[in-house]
């Protein structure tokens, strides 16, 4: 009799242990979608800086008459990042970024001076 009410004792503390673990991860993916939901403001306006820069670089390529490729080649990079560059799928590494603005004629600072504006 005290082994099979000890058994339930243990079976009921087992239970009590994965609620409460339940509950714990349910009430941290609650905060998580919160902050997320949250963030969008913060999220938009990276994705616009992204754009900003990658119209910038555009801007400077085309004003200097550079193709993509030319550009790609002198900095030892594909063709399709200097692409994803401009459409702001991604960002130049700051090496590249400061080739970008020498190979324009122009100070790094002066180009991110740009996309801040």
């Amino acid at each position: 009799m005290e082994i099979a009410s000890g058994m339930i004792l243990v079976g009921i503390l087992i239970l009590v242990l994965v609620f409460g673990v339940l509950v714990t991860l349910i009430v941290l993916v609650i905060r998580a979608l919160l902050k997320y939901i949250r963030s969008k403001d913060v999220r938009q306006e990276k994705a616009e800086t992204r754009k900003s820069l990658g119209e910038a670089l555009k801007v400077h390529r085309t004003r200097c008459k550079m193709t993509q490729e030319f550009v790609a080649e002198t900095l030892g990079v594909s063709r399709q990042a200097v692409s994803k560059w401009e459409n702001g799928t991604s960002d130049p590494s700051t090496s590249n970024l400061i080739a970008l603005a020498k190979l324009f004629g122009i100070s790094a600072e002066e180009l991110l001076k740009e996309v801040e504006g």
